[in-house]
């Protein structure tokens, strides 16, 4: 599986998945180029993190903070509670730099 390297916004603050150590994130990713019209598209990618960054994510990241995520892309597929089948692409980060953070308290950063 190939790792890429993601540098975007989010798009709002992460949440903190029930009885998992998961928090979910959304990015907006600008493209590196232009169109005609002058405009810079915009992808959104949403974001799986697990365990302790996933817990430090919570308490530092608000809706906005600029960060650089190092991850895979992945598929997957489910039925929903009425049998149809759906589909979601994520991104499972294998790690994440804070390019702007939150910092209310310093002493549960990782890298301190």
């Amino acid at each position: 599986m190939q790792i890429s390297l993601f540098i975007g916004n989010l798009t709002k603050d992460p949440e903190k998945v029930q009885g998992q150590d998961l928090c979910k994130l959304c990015i907006a990713v600008q493209e590196n180029y232009t169109t005609r019209d002058g405009v810079r598209p915009t992808q959104f990618f949403n974001v799986a993190v697990w365990n302790k960054m996933a817990e430090i994510c919570v308490k530092r990241l608000k809706k906005g903070n600029k960060v650089a995520i190092v991850g895979r892309i992945q598929n997957r597929s489910w039925e929903d509670k009425d049998g149809i089948k759906r589909y979601a692409q994520e991104i499972v980060a294998t790690d994440i730099e804070f390019l702007q953070y939150n910092n209310d308290n310093e002493d549960d950063l990782p890298f301190n």
